[in-house]
């Protein structure tokens, strides 16, 4: 691999600094998160924290680090469950932070729009729900190590379906490299210009590749 990196799944002694690594290198770049303004680069979010350690403690994050050990990208991926789509909905009602509510509303908004659970009949879905490469390390094809190894990850743990709800240009191309489908998707013409992404982002898309 490129760099002499290695990727390993994120353990629990880690989580501080994988936070940090998204705190200079998501939080703030995300085009959603970057359009409605939800935080600068380097500083702390509650709400977008505690959606990341939620993830990191269901054990399927993955990152890629250097030799001595510097996280060079990492993918947050976590399991969700038919039951829990109620749960989403009562969550979005109890978000107090503006930004936050309206950008988890568009995830919900598109996420709704397909029953994927009915259409494949399953009960659980994989997702990837953050892809992050840090900025000295980009240009490399970080991102598609980390997506192939995600999707290792899946077939091993026996899902049968993997979704991504990719908000930007640059992610909905690893997704589509590796084989997903566009099954529903919000553009963001459709979107008041106050919180509008810019080009080159189009749309919000909800994206799936059946394992099995």
């Amino acid at each position: 691999m490129s760099d002499n990196l290695k990727i390993v799944q994120i353990p629990e002694d880690r989580y501080v600094e994988a936070i940090d690594h998204l705190k200079w290198n998501f939080f703030a770049d995300e085009p959603l998160n970057q359009a409605v303004g939800l935080c600068e680069k380097g500083k702390s979010h509650y709400e977008l924290e505690r959606h990341c350690l939620l993830t990191l403690n269901q054990g399927y994050s993955r990152m890629l680090v250097t030799e001595t050990g510097t996280i060079a990208g990492m993918t947050l991926n976590g399991v969700l469950n038919e039951e829990e789509r109620d749960e989403a909905s009562r969550r979005l009602e109890e978000i107090n932070d503006k930004q936050f509510k309206t950008i988890f509303g568009q995830l919900y908004k598109v996420n709704k729009k397909v029953d994927l659970f009915k259409k494949y009949n399953v009960q659980e879905l994989f997702e990837c729900r953050i892809l992050s490469v840090d900025e000295n390390f980009r240009g490399k094809g970080l991102a598609n190590i980390l997506m192939s190894d995600s999707l290792e990850v899946a077939r091993k743990a026996g899902f049968k379906v993997f979704k991504a709800d990719a908000t930007g240009m640059y992610s909905q191309k690893v997704c589509l490299k590796h084989g997903f489908q566009v099954e529903a998707e919000i553009p963001y013409t459709d979107l008041p210009e106050n919180i509008r992404p810019a080009p080159p982002h189009q749309a919000v898309k909800l994206m799936v590749k059946l394992l099995r």
